[in-house]
């Protein structure tokens, strides 16, 4: 019953968030000779990206950028002070994760900095490490509070009245997470009302040991002159889901046609005859396994490239997808450049795998 509970729950929550993502995607496409609008598509599309992350470990069925802080930096009119190496410093690890604990430890500076304060950060190469540093002029801390600053719900030692907000958790999961990357955290303080320093150190990677992606996925590889518009069938119940996942495809050059039924969408697919359909699993009259049923069954839709996009991602659901004849199973918000790259499969006449 857990597993079929967190199943649905993430399933609920990738809907909303496919057409946030399509939408945000649209805007850069659209508007991309207007850097605000480019910035906050750009904005929105690593959110949403994060946001399917943090749902695909709920079922557990298992940057660094400013951008994340900047609300709070620009509300409290915070000065940064960024001091870079002049090359490139490497690790290995998990890109989200590691932003995500750069996010935390930025935001912990601006919760206990002043408005007006300054927060410094700084990057350095120590004794084969990489050694990140969040120097801020803020509430300080006292002797006692450095060992346990790491430690969960240590907030409440900083602030009885908890004006700063949250559990105190941020601290704690940067801790964890540098940990499983190898890394050590610090903390250093003089003491209350003269600011802390926050430190990250990550062990580096050799320039050589950097993998390189497969050649088919480079900027390029595939050349102008192999791409080709589709004529594509989107089916998904949620309307706007469907409507602007359509606009983004078509954006693309694309010919695109919607459908809300599994009912309407089989006569649809049998009167265009597209190269590829987009199939939501959970439609209205009939689901997307009986679609794809309903439409293997069609000698004039054996060549048709079957794409279930759905909030059902586990492993189980994958295994049904399959068998049902779909040749692809993508999961909500639906990953752009792997459609796009199936859709040119489905131009040089293969299906994929």
């Amino acid at each position: 019953m857990k597993d079929e509970f967190l199943a649905m729950l993430a399933h609920e929550l990738r809907n909303p968030l496919a057409p946030i993502s399509s939408s945000a995607a649209l805007l850069g496409i659209q508007f991309r000779d207007e850097p605000r609008v480019r910035q906050a598509s750009t904005i929105i599309g690593r959110q949403v990206k994060h946001m399917s992350r943090l749902i695909d470990d709920l079922l557990d069925v298992s940057r660094v950028t400013l951008d994340q802080a900047r609300p709070l930096i620009d509300e409290k009119s915070h000065r940064i002070d960024i001091d870079l190496p002049s090359s490139p410093v490497r690790v290995r690890g998990d890109a989200t994760r590691l932003i995500q604990a750069v996010a935390n430890i930025l935001n912990n500076a601006d919760k206990f900095t002043p408005p007006a304060g300054r927060i410094g950060i700084s990057l350095t190469l120590e004794d084969g490490r990489a050694r990140l540093r969040v120097r801020d002029n803020g509430s300080g801390m006292p002797p006692d509070l450095l060992p346990s600053v790491f430690e969960l719900f240590t907030q409440g030692a900083r602030t009885l009245a908890r004006s700063q907000g949250g559990l105190g958790l941020g601290l704690a999961m940067v801790k964890k997470l540098v940990e499983l990357h190898g890394g050590e955290v610090g903390a250093h303080s003089d003491g209350v009302g003269l600011g802390s320093v926050f430190t990250i150190a990550l062990p580096c990677t050799p320039v050589d040991d950097i993998e390189r992606p497969p050649a088919s996925l480079q900027p390029g590889a595939a050349g102008a002159q192999a791409y080709r518009p589709r004529r594509v069938i989107v089916v998904d119940d949620n309307a706007d889901g469907a409507d602007s996942l359509a606009m983004l495809l078509r954006a693309q050059g694309h010919a695109v046609m919607v459908e809300y039924t599994g009912r309407g969408a089989l006569l649809r697919a049998l009167d265009e005859l597209p190269d590829a359909m987009v199939v939501d699993i959970g439609l209205p009259d009939i689901d997307g396994y009986q679609l794809a049923a309903l439409l293997r069954a069609q000698r004039a839709m054996r060549n048709v490239v079957l794409i279930a996009a759905t909030g059902y991602g586990q492993e189980r659901d994958r295994a049904r997808v399959r068998d049902a004849g779909f040749a692809h199973h993508l999961v909500k918000p639906v990953d752009m450049a792997a459609l796009v790259r199936i859709l040119q499969t489905a131009a040089s006449g293969g299906s994929g795998a």
